[in-house]
């Protein structure tokens, strides 16, 4: 009743902006950071973690150069396109990446992330190029500034940077 009195005015929401994202990670284990797109927000990327394998087995895809783990980037991105897990999946998380197996390879250079696909790129959502360009930069440095060129079949994406 007092506030009702005091001449403060209902109003409408008041928008804010996005909600703060923080990285974390439990101490003594490795992770690999991988995009997915959020189905409750349209087209918002969301990192993921995936704890590393102790037998430190490669998924398969090659590395070349002389930067970053042996075929670390090559497994992040194969792990992208195996498309978010069922609990991720449970949790609003999609890929628009392309479906089915996807040849690739990874080198990283002094210029950037240069990644081979034996697949379709120049069509690709913007959406998916996020998830492809953002994975790629973040399997080379912490903070995803890496420039990222995705060659396909039909094209070249990049030099690009991750928008997120």
């Amino acid at each position: 009743m007092l506030a009702a009195g005091c001449g403060i005015r209902a109003t409408e929401v008041v928008e804010a902006g996005e909600p703060a994202l923080v990285q974390v990670a439990p101490a003594g284990q490795m992770g690999t950071v991988l995009y997915f797109v959020s189905s409750s927000t349209a087209a918002r990327l969301m990192p993921v973690v995936r704890y590393a394998e102790p037998s430190g087995e490669d998924s398969g895809g090659s590395v070349s150069g002389s930067a970053g783990p042996p075929a670390g980037a090559a497994r992040t991105l194969k792990l992208l396109f195996a498309g978010p897990s069922r609990a991720e999946r449970d949790a609003g998380l999609r890929s628009e990446l392309p479906d089915g197996r996807v040849e690739l390879s990874v080198e990283l250079s002094a210029q950037g992330v240069q990644v081979r696909m034996d697949a379709r790129v120049t069509g690709m959502s913007e959406p998916a190029r996020q998830q492809l360009i953002c994975t790629a930069a973040r399997a080379r440095t912490a903070d995803r500034s890496e420039a990222v060129t995705v060659t396909g079949s039909d094209g070249v994406i990049g030099p690009a940077h991750c928008s997120v």
